[in-house]
């Protein structure tokens, strides 16, 4: 009980509202800038995933979906992990050589 006879009642905490994040507004089509980024920067990448397109792009993940499995397709990228959560894909060295 030394608290309470050292003076008045103690102040209730505050909590801080937090932070909020900015909702992205990231694009949901390709525009023809985005493709050629796509197209050429993508090659040079070593580890590609859905979450690295839509960081670097600024796009949103379900077009980054399909732009990889375009990509796979055109054997640009050649995929390494197969997952239903998450594909892991790099750049097929095989391919250009």
């Amino acid at each position: 009980m030394a608290p309470a006879a050292t003076g008045g009642k103690k102040q209730k905490k505050k909590w801080s509202k937090g932070k909020v994040k900015d909702k992205a507004q990231h694009a949901v089509v390709l525009d023809k800038q985005t493709a050629d980024k796509l197209n050429k920067d993508v090659q040079s990448y070593r580890l590609i995933t859905v979450a690295t397109l839509v960081d670097r792009l600024k796009i949103n993940g379900s077009l980054a979906r399909q732009a990889l499995a375009d990509l796979e397709e055109k054997g640009t990228i050649k995929k390494v992990v197969g997952h239903s959560k998450l594909s892991i894909y790099t750049r097929d060295v095989a391919g250009e050589a």
